[in-house]
């Protein structure tokens, strides 16, 4: 065998690790399965929806493929298959692409997902032909594909800790496209929490995975390449191919990414002239957090997503519109040229930087002016002056700066 085929079966295996639905427990009725996205109550979907519904913005869904399911009649778009192989866009594989596509842009139909942006619309990008597994070929072509298209964000609810160039090359074309790209960072949090990719690509947000009290989920993995974090846990999710039944599971960091898309997605539609690094920027300062923005924590990066801050008040400063918020560096396309592989992440698989964040009594109130209520949002951190200068240098860190 040789190196590369080696190098490519191991992210095939491991892609398939993180991006599944982490943990399938039995079938969820369709009665329950609404009920059991606790998230849209915690974030006030349904007064979100009265000033914005994603209407006008593609997400461009890079997964095992995309089912015609009730919940997503009148939402897809034509896609493509990038895999050569017998199939097409709207073959879904296992049912994770298409629960991603719900969990942004599902109508709910017949008791099924409702997306947080259900008037967004998906195109539907087949990059695998095994499941969850994303070759090298595949993964950058459907990438590009999606940064030639009418997409305005670009989910990619998978990784794996193998980098390669074709990928790096096609999130570079992507981003240079004005593109808005969220990535897992991966479900091994708690195991060898290997830096993954494409999350760890410069120019890719990366998003960890929250629970219902604001607590980083054991699973999600941390390192200086968190960038936000969005929920999971208990989450419905189709259980296979059949796109007939959902599972409850607890959702995993890909969850988490479509849910940080779809928000993204209702920013945008709300301010259409905005930039991807705008919409990036007011996540960012609208992100739920109890330490400073500058100390970005290794598990939550800036914090939580809250779009009702800008949604239903208003708040946060897209700033300038070609300036990557987390790098500073501008956004303008420059000329190809050749990169070597990144560096180990200082912060993989050690205790530098800030602890666990964890839920913080005193800020009980902290919610009810923003639009967002539930526990969820009160979050706080373990320790004081547990964001130490570590934590600094490695947010000087991220995405090269």
């Amino acid at each position: 065998m040789t190196a590369a085929k080696a190098r490519v079966g191991a992210l095939v295996a491991s892609t398939a690790l993180t991006a599944a639905l982490v943990g399938h427990g039995s079938p969820a009725n369709a009665a329950d399965v609404q009920s059991q996205q606790w998230y849209l109550n915690s974030m006030n979907a349904e007064g979100l929806w009265k000033v914005s519904t994603g209407r006008g913005i593609t997400v461009a869904v890079v997964d095992s493929g995309v089912g015609k399911t009730p919940g997503l009649q009148g939402k897809l778009l034509a896609g493509e298959d990038v895999t050569g192989t017998p199939g097409g866009p709207n073959d879904d594989f296992n049912g994770h692409g298409t629960t991603m596509a719900e969990l942004i842009a599902g109508s709910g139909e017949g008791g099924g997902i409702r997306g947080l942006a259900p008037d967004a619309k998906i195109l539907p990008l087949r990059k695998s032909a095994k499941g969850y597994g994303a070759d090298s070929g595949d993964s950058h072509k459907a990438i590009r594909v999606a940064a030639d298209s009418e997409a305005r964000i670009i989910n990619l609810s998978f990784g794996g800790p193998e980098w390669y160039q074709s990928l790096e090359d096609s999130i570079r074309y992507a981003i240079s496209k004005g593109k808005l790209v969220f990535a897992a960072v991966g479900n091994s949090g708690d195991g060898e929490n290997k830096k993954e990719y494409p999350a760890g690509l410069h120019g890719v947000v990366g998003v960890g995975a929250s629970d219902k009290d604001g607590k980083v989920e054991k699973y999600s993995q941390h390192g200086n390449y968190i960038d936000l974090a969005a929920p999971s846990g208990q989450l419905p999710g189709y259980c296979d191919k059949s796109l007939t039944k959902y599972c409850t599971s607890s959702g995993g960091t890909s969850s988490a990414t479509a849910i940080t898309s779809a928000a993204a997605a209702l920013i945008w539609s709300k301010h259409p002239d905005w930039t991807a690094n705008q919409v990036l920027r007011v996540l960012i300062d609208t992100a739920g957090r109890d330490w400073p923005k500058d100390n970005p924590s290794i598990y939550l990066g800036y914090g939580l997503i809250r779009p009702a801050r800008n949604i239903l008040k208003n708040q946060g400063n897209p700033g300038p519109a070609n300036i990557d918020p987390i790098s500073g560096k501008s956004t303008i396309a420059e000329p190809s040229k050749p990169v070597g592989s990144p560096e180990p992440s200082a912060a993989e698989g050690s205790s530098e930087g800030s602890a666990k964040p964890s839920v913080n009594p005193e800020a009980a109130n902290a919610s009810s002016s923003s639009g967002d209520s539930g526990k969820y949002w009160l979050i706080g951190i373990a320790a004081a002056g547990v964001l130490a200068l570590g934590v600094a240098v490695v947010a000087r860190q991220r995405r090269g700066v």
